[in-house]
């Protein structure tokens, strides 16, 4: 299994201590990624907003949760000015570097930093994103090449176990 526990202690992008007890009772759609990101994590945010939206009703009881690799430049204002307009159903997560090292182990996420010229970098990382029951227990993940379509039919078979 990819997730051997849920259990995390980060910082939301409103500033707020948060855990995996904070959204206890409520789907927890996790994807990992930094918002540097030229390609995979704009357009899967895009993705899975849009399922989400589609979802009507049901999106209600599921809460995004988009969890930095990139706790260095990934502070919660800069977390929150990117999400809040373009991705509004996903809360933004960071944290220590240790703290974000250890939620990532706990979902099997690779992310490492890869300079690039002029002193940036890149983030490569997992793609996948994850879905967690109520009860905090790992249900099901898919990669970052679903369509919007696919994306739906997938929670909607989930919420409805």
């Amino acid at each position: 299994m990819l997730v051997e526990n849920v259990e995390f202690a980060l910082t939301d992008h409103n500033g707020k201590e948060v855990s995996e007890l904070s959204y206890c009772g409520s789907w927890m759609l996790f994807f990992f990624g930094f918002t540097n990101c030229r390609s995979v994590c704009p357009r899967t945010l895009g993705r899975l907003s849009s399922a989400l939206d589609r979802l009507g009703e049901g999106a209600n009881d599921v809460r995004g949760l988009y969890v930095t690799v990139d706790p260095a430049r990934d502070t919660p204002d800069v977390l929150r000015e990117f999400l809040s307009e373009r991705y509004p159903h996903f809360t933004g997560l960071t944290g220590s570097q240790q703290a974000i090292e250890a939620v990532k182990a706990n979902f099997g996420v690779f992310a490492r930093r890869v300079d690039e010229s002029a002193g940036n970098y890149s983030m490569p990382h997992t793609s996948l994103t994850y879905l967690i029951d109520p009860r905090g227990l790992y249900r099901t993940h898919w990669s970052s090449v679903l369509e919007d379509e696919e994306i739906v039919d997938k929670l909607r078979i989930e919420l409805s176990r």
